[in-house]
């Protein structure tokens, strides 16, 4: 049985995979009678339907019919109909992904990279049958999925937590990528993160100085829920709102630039009841007020899954604690935040999980619209992690908010996809207002680097890689082989 990459269970190294509903089976059973005909009417393979477009529009359908409907706004021909499909699905503005990660297979050793492969293993055990070959989420199939097999034009690249001599991924290697993407595809297609630990103590943020000069990152990537009891969090991690690390870090922040701070909130464990009390998002909302200069981007915006239940509206009346997003909306609300202000909410991972709970993503999306407006929620998918995100892009458009006015559905999916992190910080950003200059930075390439990348590509399908000569972690460059079906099959396309 084919198992759509809408329906999958999905889990990372953050969170483990969700158990199948009623509403997923019947769902797969939906989708099941559909592909069977249409992949035929199709003269496709069942395998081959699943990854296109017309795959999607019938996962959607599926998705939509088992909780009701009024979700997705897909036409029923869209199943069959290769131009209805695209038509549904095709963007208007570029795609910018302000979170990928990819690792070095070098540095795939030890308790880091046991417990990742363990956890990719959980995410999709099509994709991860057996041993992880790091190799399949290397730099080159990084490239390969994110650029090859999807229609992102900019993307930000980041990391996991831990320290350097353990992580699965350093700093430097983060700016060596961006480094090679730029030889290759010219300036702006690569952006970075820098990771501070700042509970490690002064020598971290020391090291800032340097980080800022030598490895020119668009913005400071921080793990609050990281590492060993602070006095604010005795429990492990710290928040940023606290005078022992979080103050002096964005002191840090604002003295050396760029003033821009993306932290990990939410997520924190495999149910909410486990999330470590750091993962909160509630030290948001002081910090912005606290420091107005430097924008704040949430990855996850706060979001926890949870197996017995589901998000519903925000309601501040409501005496017991809040959870998941309602954490981050009860901070703005208490420090005065609002839309058009220096905090972002960011869909990694969290958009991935809402796909099958349609009234879930609902409700999240309404009211990050509601408490942070259209501008200030960015577009994330954690790819490699997951294969490709083009499936995700494909939803976005299909979405369709029951409560909200899809004018301002419409708005927030397009700055979903033209938006960096802040328009002041032009590093982290596709400039807007002018859609044609927009373009130019993010898709436009010098043709002495287009024709020598082209040239590079044919050389290396010539072998047999199946990519392009991307990353390459200095020194030396090199050509890494896929395993991934559909990063190779979009790796050999690009040749053509």
């Amino acid at each position: 049985m084919i198992v759509p990459s809408l329906l999958r269970p999905r889990s990372s190294d953050e969170y483990a995979p969700m158990p199948w509903t009623a509403a997923d089976l019947e769902a797969m059973a939906r989708y099941h009678d559909v592909a069977a005909r249409d992949a035929r009417r199709a003269a496709r393979a069942e395998h081959e339907y699943a990854l296109d477009r017309r795959g999607t529009a019938a996962s959607l359908r599926a998705i939509d019919a088992a909780h009701g409907g009024g979700f997705y706004a897909v036409p029923e021909d869209a199943t069959h109909d290769l131009e209805r499909a695209e038509a549904t699905f095709r963007g208007i503005n570029p795609v910018v992904d302000v979170q990928t990660h990819l690792v070095d297979p070098a540095r795939w050793t030890g308790s880091g990279a046991d417990a990742l492969a363990g956890f990719l293993r959980m995410a999709d055990p099509d994709r991860w049958p057996g041993a992880i070959d790091p190799r399949t989420i290397d730099g080159a199939a990084w490239a390969a999925l994110v650029f090859g097999a999807s229609e992102t034009a900019v993307a930000l690249l980041t990391s996991t937590p831990g320290r350097a001599d353990v992580n699965v991924l350093t700093n430097r290697q983060i700016a060596a990528a961006r480094d090679v993407a730029e030889r290759y595809a010219g300036t702006g297609r690569v952006l970075t993160h820098t990771i501070v630990h700042p509970n490690l103590g002064e020598s971290e943020l020391d090291a800032m100085t340097d980080w800022k000069s030598s490895l020119r990152p668009a913005g400071w990537k921080v793990y609050t829920l990281w590492g060993p009891p602070t006095k604010a969090s005795p429990a492990g991690g710290w928040f940023l709102d606290d005078e022992e690390v979080g103050f002096p870090f964005l002191e840090r922040v604002r003295e050396l630039g760029p003033r821009v701070v993306a932290t990990h909130k939410g997520l924190g464990g495999p149910i909410p009841n486990a999330s470590v009390p750091a993962a909160s998002p509630r030290d948001i909302g002081p910090a912005a007020r606290a420091f107005p200069d430097i924008t704040f981007v949430v990855y996850h915006s706060g979001y926890e899954r949870d197996p017995d239940g589901q998000e519903g509206p925000y309601d501040p009346s409501v005496s017991e604690p809040a959870s998941g997003v309602d954490r981050l909306i009860e901070s703005l609300a208490g420090a005065g935040i609002g839309p058009g202000g220096n905090v972002y909410a960011e869909l990694g991972s969290t958009w991935f999980l809402m796909l099958r709970r349609p009234f879930e993503a609902a409700h999240v999306l309404g009211k990050l619209l509601v408490a942070l407006g259209p501008e200030r929620i960015v577009w994330g998918t954690d790819c490699a992690w997951y294969g490709s995100p083009q499936t995700a892009h494909r939803c976005v458009p299909g979405l369709r908010h029951p409560r909200i006015h899809a004018g301002a559905l419409r708005l927030s999916a397009a700055h979903a996809g033209d938006q960096g992190t802040d328009p002041q910080h032009q590093r982290a950003s596709v400039v807007r207002g002018d859609g044609r200059a927009a373009r130019r930075r993010c898709l436009g390439r010098e043709r002495g680097r287009r024709a020598a990348a082209r040239s590079d590509r044919r050389r290396a399908c010539a072998r047999g890689s199946g990519v392009t000569t991307m990353p390459a972690f200095p020194p030396p460059l090199r050509t890494a082989s896929i395993s991934t079906t559909n990063a190779r099959g979009a790796a050999r396309a690009s040749c053509s």
